[in-house]
């Protein structure tokens, strides 16, 4: 993902969120995704998806159960 497409999406989800530490960041070597921080934490990976006629993204995020726990 270019560098302009990952800002729009990180402002995109610091509004959704209302949190300005979301920060989306390019992935080393992957061209259709980037990764999505809270502040230093990492907390997921946002795909490109252009198959269709229409563009789209997807949000992937692991909970771990001991994250649950907390």
């Amino acid at each position: 993902m270019k560098i302009d497409e990952l800002k729009k999406i990180e402002a995109y989800l610091r509004r959704l969120f209302g949190n300005e530490t979301i920060r989306v960041k390019a992935r080393n070597k992957k061209d259709d995704s980037g990764e999505v921080f809270v502040g230093e934490e990492f907390i997921g990976v946002i795909y490109r998806d252009d198959e269709d006629a229409e563009l789209s993204y997807n949000f992937q995020m692991a909970i771990l159960e001991m994250d649950l726990a907390g």
